[in-house]
Formats: structure tokens, sequence, C-alpha cells
């Protein structure tokens, strides 16, 4: 396994996982900035080892394999905790709506690539957009310094909920063909 600064800074997303989660249970009054602050590095990290690797073509299977995988457990693990903050049904469905997502067009990704079809699943700008909103409600929710940063965190976090079924049924119309063939 060939070790490069892309896969390098995957792994140190790995690292930041347990201090994320330790920062969020902190019993200060700065913790959910500091939460907030490790998860923006995190997603920085994320963006920045993809160019990376791409710029300066690094691209590993390693790195291949781990960055989405990163990636979904920091998410999955941000949507826990704010889910855990809130504790009301109405922030509870949409992160257990995009959890969800992404453990079907995980799936869906990984038989299409069985078949030789992964390109057919590609990530679309949709996905980008989705992530990106994503990204910021998760941000303002896990920092909360006020209501209006908290109210912009949730507006942020419908609209990632609407991206999040707009691109999964985009994923799975791409794949019905195959999908419903017999």
């Amino acid at each position: 396994m060939q070790f490069n600064i892309p896969t390098l800074l995957t792994l140190f997303r790995v690292v930041l996982i347990p201090f994320f989660v330790l920062a969020f249970y902190l019993p200060f009054t700065w913790a959910p900035t500091l939460c907030a602050a490790i998860f923006v590095v995190a997603a920085a990290t994320d963006w920045f080892d993809g160019f990376l690797a791409r710029r300066w073509k690094q691209m590993t299977r390693f790195g291949a394999f781990l960055d989405p995988v990163v990636d979904k457990v920091m998410v999955a693990t941000a949507l826990v905790l704010v889910v855990e903050s809130n504790d009301v049904w109405w922030v509870t469905l949409p992160a257990a709506t995009m959890i969800a997502r992404e453990i079907i067009i995980s799936a869906l990704r990984e038989w299409m690539a069985g078949i030789g079809k992964r390109s057919n699943v590609a990530v679309s700008w949709v996905g980008k957009v989705k992530t990106a909103s994503q990204m910021l409600s998760l941000v303002a929710l896990l920092w909360n310094p006020n209501i209006y940063i908290e109210f912009a965190g949730y507006v942020t976090l419908y609209i990632a909920t609407v991206l999040t079924f707009w691109s999964m049924f985009q994923y799975l119309s791409a794949a019905r063909h195959d999908l419903l063939a017999p």
C-alpha cells in the first residue's frame, strides 16, 4: 500500500472521529465550538484530499475505498450527535433519511460495480449540492451559538433532506433497468 498526502489526509479524518465525539460531550461552554471546528476540519480535508489526489495524480485503490467510507462515518456520526442534542422527531426523521440514503446508494454503487456499470451511478451535481447543504446544516447544528444559526441549521437540514431524496431517486432511476431486469 502506498501512502501519499491525500491518503494521509483521509487517515487523519479517521483519527478525528473519536475526538469529534469527545468534543461533543465535553462539559464546557466552548465544547460546541470545538466540535463544530473539528467537523469543519474534517470536511475541508475531505475536499482537499480529493483535490490533491486528482491534481497530483495520486489516486490509489486504498484511498478510493477509504475516502467515501470515512465521509459516511463522519456524517452519520454528526447526524447521530445532532439527533441526540435535539431529541425531536422533526430532526430525527431527516437524519434517519440521510443515513438510510447513504446505505442504499452505497449498496447500489457496489452492486452496479459488480455488474460493470458503476459509471451509471457516478456522483451527480445534485449529490454534491446535497453534501454541501448537509455539511452546512451539521456545522450550524453542532455549533449552535444562537437562535439564528440554529434556525439556519434547521432550514439547511431540510434543504439537504429534499436533495437527499432527489439524488437518491436520480441514482435509482439511472439504475432502474438493471435493477428491474429479470
